[in-house]
């Protein structure tokens, strides 16, 4: 399976979940290829925020080798699941993707542990250290989730 996180910029939540997926599939023997990009070009080629690096090291995860990537609509041919991380980054996908987007691969990440609730990973970014732990923590669940919700 190939999956894609997605949120705006790709450099926060999304390369967070990006390595914490590919790290609890690889633990469960799946074989699944997942990448991250964001739905704007703000930080195309720029590594993970310094505090998304530092709280996945923190759980011995480097993700420093990561560069944002833009969304495009040619993700919808390449992937089998696109995960919104936010409910705006939702609107953006269905917005790049236009009259040709396969809507029916795209889901918010949190309705895989909370379902319908079509709730949004909080975007750490313009907060300071502390608000990357709880983003964290939340992502760690919800590809716990996925994985669950998946095999």
């Amino acid at each position: 399976m190939r999956i894609l996180m997605v949120c705006l910029g790709n450099i926060c939540r999304s390369p967070i979940a990006e390595g914490v997926m590919r790290h609890k599939a690889k633990e469960q023997g799946l074989d699944w290829i997942v990448e991250s990009a964001g739905t704007e070009s703000y930080h195309v080629g720029e590594a993970p925020h310094r505090f998304s690096q530092k709280i996945c090291l923190e759980h011995g995860l480097d993700i420093s080798h990561q560069r944002a990537a833009k969304f495009t609509v040619d993700s919808f041919a390449v992937y089998d699941k696109i995960y919104a991380l936010a409910t705006d980054v939702y609107e953006e996908i269905k917005y790049i993707g236009g009259k040709d987007a396969d809507m029916s691969k795209v889901e918010l990440f949190l309705n895989e542990l909370h379902p319908g609730k079509n709730e949004s990973v909080p975007d750490p970014y313009y907060g300071g250290e502390d608000g990357f732990k709880p983003v964290y923590e939340l992502i760690s669940k919800g590809c716990d989730a996925i994985i669950r919700n998946n095999k």
